[in-house]
């Protein structure tokens, strides 16, 4: 099984930095962001409308590179993260995590026996056709799968630590479009309520020992939220990002030939 370079960093105290794949459908988008420099990916089952077939194509593409494929699943649901992760994903990201309840049947649905309930199904992209014991299989898989939970509801921010007490979580990571709704200050990501917010989710983060995010697209707010002590950062998305650069390109290329 190939060792998460996200999991063995954020253990480290480390800063890891991702984006979002949610609109390319081709494994080679995976090879340009490990050329890029990413540590991460997280492929957006929630959002976008990838099939899981796709997802493992991409998946394929990253065991060979110095890359994580992290994928956020739509639902804290038994067969959406069991499945994903029998596909060869390295950690799953749950959107809307807002109870207990979510993290431990998050925890159970990952984990194999004693850790959690998931089933065993010994698919070869697993192990790349490697003979391996069972209770051995079982036990590198419980230590090498990336849990990140999303929070993004006031709910959330109101039960912060009782979440993150669940043992096996390994980050948490804001969606601030979600949280700033729930908050009532749509779009006001630098709102006193965002901020204070967020802040409550790194402090406690840090108390825990468990590594604090962010995904946005800005660069700034990364910097500052980095200053602040999170540790995975997540910055844009893959058509943002192919966007951005065409924008920068097609402006430079009028101002040169008017």
């Amino acid at each position: 099984m190939k060792e998460s370079k996200v999991k063995q960093a954020l253990k480290e105290g480390k800063v890891v930095i991702g984006t979002m794949i949610t609109e390319f459908r081709t494994p080679e988008i995976i090879r340009m962001m490990a050329a890029a420099g990413f540590d991460f990916v997280f492929v957006d089952t929630e959002h976008s409308p990838y099939s899981l077939e796709t997802v493992i194509d991409m998946i394929r593409v990253a065991k060979c590179l110095d890359i994580d494929v992290l994928v956020r699943v739509p639902d804290a649901e038994y067969h959406l993260i069991a499945r994903t992760l029998d596909a060869g994903a390295q950690g799953i990201m749950v959107p809307r995590v807002e109870s207990v309840e979510q993290v431990k049947r998050i925890v159970d649905a990952v984990k194999y026996p004693p850790l959690g309930r998931r089933g065993f199904g010994g698919r070869a992209i697993l192990t790349d056709y490697k003979d391996m014991p069972l209770r051995e299989r079982a036990e590198k898989f419980n230590q090498n799968t990336v849990i990140v939970l999303q929070i993004e509801r006031k709910e959330a921010i109101k039960n912060i630590e009782q979440l993150l007490s669940i043992k096996a979580v390994d980050a948490a990571l804001i969606g601030p479009n979600d949280l700033s709704l729930s908050l009532g200050v749509p779009g006001e990501y630098r709102h006193p309520l965002m901020m204070e917010a967020i802040q409550k989710v790194v402090d406690t983060c840090k108390k825990l020992h468990i590594a604090s995010g962010i995904h946005v697209r800005d660069l700034e707010t990364l910097f500052y939220w980095k200053t602040q002590g999170m540790k995975m950062l997540a910055y844009s998305t893959d058509a943002a990002l192919m966007m951005s650069a065409l924008t920068d390109a097609v402006n430079t290329l009028r101002q040169r030939i008017n």
